[in-house]
């Protein structure tokens, strides 16, 4: 097996898919500038990911790379090469980006054995598979690290004290600030999933929410304007339920999810962010592979991870199931 020495290396880690993914790439991160001297660690992924790798302290740069889908192929070679990368970890395949980084002629470039186009791009190539591992996706990132020195991938528990440096770097806007001034538990209901999970019925949220309002917390509803859009007219008028999609940047709303209690949502980036800032983060799944918990759930000291548990064959529709009852017991039970 080729040895990879990572001491004193610039290392590119490419994710350029969505919030959740990028937040459980982290760990192999702090992992490389804990075993490592004098590293400099280049995170590729998409703009609106930035403001999640900016509360990160363990990476040294942010390459964005919509702003360079505009260029040519041999313009952003040269734009590549010009980071003196030495290696160049494909943690989500990408068959563009793993052409562009062979042509950059970057010293190891190391993919997953599982995608052929890896064959003639990449020239350290792990064998192992995700899709059907009962591994988590944060463990499964630590398999491409297997030629670094990683014999065994860590347990959930040490990847979670990988992630403990997570930390809001932005203010909050004047209206988010009013919304914390309440004296009440707070707590994030994350509706929608922008299509990345199926989602619990809009009518269990409000129902929860009513439940939560009678025992004196204070509600907030998430989410972008275009998922507002679809749930605001649900929302009940009450002066402890407030809504603020579409109110804040991401940046911000990392902020805000750090100064409330707890957060409630699907699979999605919101939830992951609540579990990596160690806030309670329960989430609400399928136990249908690949996107059941034991792949997908959250990861921190405070994260519940909940199924309808139907014993039956699993079904995408099965987190439908799960009960009003069930979540609101996870919330107000104290650890």
């Amino acid at each position: 097996m080729k040895v990879i020495d990572l001491n004193r290396k610039t290392i590119l880690i490419s994710r350029t898919d969505s919030i959740g993914d990028v937040i459980l790439t982290l760990p192999i991160c702090s992992w490389i500038k804990a075993n490592f001297e004098d590293t400099k660690i280049i995170f590729l992924g998409k703009s609106y990911t930035v403001e999640v790798l900016q509360c990160f302290p363990f990476i040294d740069h942010i390459v964005e790379l919509n702003e360079w889908e505009a260029f040519s192929m041999e313009k952003q070679a040269t734009l590549l090469a010009e980071r003196d990368v030495d290696v160049f970890i494909h943690v989500f395949p990408n068959k563009h980006l793993a052409r562009l980084a062979n042509k950059a002629k970057i010293p190891f470039r190391i993919g997953t054995s599982h995608r052929l186009y890896h064959l003639t791009t990449c020239n350290v190539r792990p064998n192992f598979t995700r899709k059907k591992s009962d591994k988590h996706e944060a463990q499964l990132n630590f398999s491409l690290l297997e030629n670094a020195g990683v014999n065994q991938l860590p347990s959930i528990d040490e990847i979670k004290e990988l992630m403990t440096e997570f930390k809001p770097k932005v203010s909050l806007n004047g209206f988010l600030k009013k919304c914390l001034e309440r004296p009440q538990k707070k707590i994030i209901l994350h509706t929608k999933s922008q299509g990345s999970a199926v989602e619990w019925p809009i009518e269990n949220y409000i129902e929860l929410a009513h439940r939560l309002v009678a025992k004196e917390y204070t509600v907030y509803f998430s989410g972008t304007e275009k998922e507002g859009k679809q749930f605001r007219s649900f929302l009940p008028d009450n002066d402890s339920i407030i809504d603020i999609s579409g109110r804040s940047s991401l940046g911000e709303f990392i902020t805000f999810i750090s100064q409330c209690d707890a957060l409630v949502a699907c699979s999605t980036g919101p939830l992951h962010i609540a579990a990596v800032l160690g806030i309670k983060a329960i989430g609400l799944y399928t136990d249908l592979r690949p996107m059941h918990p034991g792949r997908w759930a959250p990861i921190g000291k405070n994260s519940i991870a909940l199924t309808a548990d139907t014993k039956k064959p699993p079904q995408l529709e099965d987190i439908h199931l799960i009960k009003v009852e069930d979540v609101l017991e996870q919330i107000t039970r104290t650890n």
